[in-house]
């Protein structure tokens, strides 16, 4: 069981930055920072992340006792969460693509990101930034998005972090397994097609599930490609 010890902020410039900061100066795991209103928060791949008064921004930080290659579970792990604790409130079910996106009627309606530090071969910590659309749905370029508030659902930012401090809290001490078969059973079903953009250019295909390592498998050109990172666009195959 995780002892949780939430901080509640009215304004911050980025929750993960102060998580990151504490837990270099060694604080132990546990720690929750919220903000009410986030105005330097940070997305995938350097991205800027909106965050506007009436979202949930949260971050928390763990110090698990995995090897480092197995950081990638906890972004799987982080949706699977967020799609539990969201479907104590409403009816309508999220479904999540990979690897860390929760969506509601195929539009973004949260994110996830992920800083880690390696001790050796395994985690020092590990920070999870959570960001969700609940009273409004900041635009992002080439992207649709949603909020809770926009499907007639009302929740509170606290409401929501203490759900997922919950979640996580049920999840401690999972195996990779578990986590990889949680997330596949709430994804997009096998064979969506699939668009990424990477580093390496624009792969498209259909979705074939996950690696044992969490990477994402794409039926591309009569084989199976593992992708480790990217963009993932679903129907554009």
């Amino acid at each position: 069981m995780i002892s949780w010890r939430l901080e509640t902020y009215d304004e911050l410039g980025s929750t993960s930055d102060l998580c990151t900061a504490r837990a270099k100066a060694g604080e132990a795991e546990g720690l929750a920072v919220l903000a009410h209103k986030q105005i330097a928060g940070r997305g995938s791949r350097g991205r800027s992340w909106q965050a506007p008064e009436g979202n949930l921004n949260l971050s928390l930080l763990l110090r698990p006792a995995l090897p480092s290659a197995q950081a990638g579970f906890y972004s799987l792990l982080a949706g699977v969460v967020v799609a539990e604790a969201l479907e104590q409130f409403f009816a309508p079910p999220t479904m999540l693509k990979w690897p860390n996106d929760v969506l509601l009627g195929g539009a973004k309606l949260a994110g996830v990101l992920i800083d880690a530090t390696p001790n050796g071969e395994n985690l020092d910590w590990l920070v999870i930034g959570i960001g969700i659309n609940l009273g409004s749905a900041p635009e992002i370029p080439g992207r649709i998005t949603t909020s809770l508030a926009a499907h007639g659902v009302t929740i509170t930012a606290p409401d929501a972090a203490n759900a997922i401090l919950a979640g996580f809290s049920r999840w401690h001490g999972a195996g990779v397994a578990s986590i990889r078969d949680a997330w596949l059973a709430r994804a997009h079903p096998i064979g969506t097609p699939l668009e990424v953009k990477s580093t390496h250019g624009v792969q498209t295909g259909t979705f074939a599930g996950l690696s044992p390592s969490g990477e994402l498998l794409l039926h591309s050109k009569n084989r199976i490609e593992r992708i480790s990172t990217g963009d993932v666009m679903l129907g554009l195959a």
